[in-house]
């Protein structure tokens, strides 16, 4: 399984982004692959095909009406182990003995 941390973003479009940010959650969010969205980008687990197909639907979507477009990709593999979103996090706040700001 991997962990993809992406964000991807129109460079053509002025300062307001969130309507072509949005239209990539949409697809994200009905993909039915585990995600968070954070404030800098959006985490996706699953399997290598599948996520890389996820991130390729968003830039054709992205792609069909922006000439310039920035994409920043961070990929943890693990074999075995999934639901690492949240196991991840549980894992540090288990050593810190608190739960962290989220």
């Amino acid at each position: 399984m991997v962990l993809a941390e992406f964000s991807m973003s129109p460079l053509d479009k002025g300062d307001s982004l969130s309507q072509y940010v949005a239209r990539s959650l949409d697809i994200i969010d009905k993909s039915g692959l585990p995600y968070q969205l954070t404030p800098m980008g959006t985490i996706v687990e699953g399997e290598w095909d599948e996520v890389m197909a996820l991130v390729t639907a968003c830039y054709k979507r992205m792609s069909q009406d922006c000439n310039r477009i920035s994409t920043s990709i961070k990929i943890d593999y693990r074999a075995g182990k999934s639901g690492r979103l949240k196991s991840k996090i549980q894992a540090i706040e288990s050593k810190l003995g608190r739960t962290l700001s989220k």
